[in-house]
């Protein structure tokens, strides 16, 4: 053998850095999905899986319905609280409610009642508190009911 080809011999230090780097990397690919998960969890906490799981499909087909009604609403929180809506397509004299809840963690709920501002503009007759809130947003105008749910920001 020569001197130029010396051998390296695998030490208890060397496998013990390959213990410490692949550890390393696989908690924090686990962390990292984590608070991916909880941050962006979104979902519904129903009592029986199994009733909801039998609904599924008309909820498909009244989301169907919904977006065939081409109505559009975005939804903002206002300075003082107020929830402000900017609707389009919705005819004049619609009456919007809503019923809030907090996604995940403190148990809140709300209902609120929207007054007419003019060109399709909305505002909540009270304030709702700080914080993330799930709004379904309920439409009923002409004869037609909407609805829609999404995080209030």
């Amino acid at each position: 053998m020569n001197q130029t080809e010396r051998r390296r011999e695998f030490t208890g230090t060397h496998m013990a850095l390959i213990m410490v780097v692949g550890f390393g990397i696989v908690a924090a690919v686990n962390f990292t999905m984590a608070s991916l998960a909880v941050g962006g969890f979104h979902g519904v906490i129903v009592d029986n899986t199994y009733v909801a799981s039998q609904k599924f499909n008309s909820w498909l087909d009244e989301a169907e319905a919904d977006r065939k009604l081409g109505w559009s609403v975005q939804a903002s929180q206002d300075a003082e609280g107020y929830v402000v809506l900017a609707s389009k397509g919705v005819p004049d004299g619609a009456k919007v409610t809503a019923a809030l809840r907090r996604p995940i963690g403190e148990r809140a709920e709300a209902r609120v009642t929207f007054a007419a501002l003019g060109n399709g503009a909305y505002r909540s007759i009270e304030p709702v508190g700080d914080g993330r809130w799930i709004m379904r947003l309920s439409i009923a105008a002409a004869g037609q009911d909407w609805a829609k749910e999404r995080e209030l920001p």
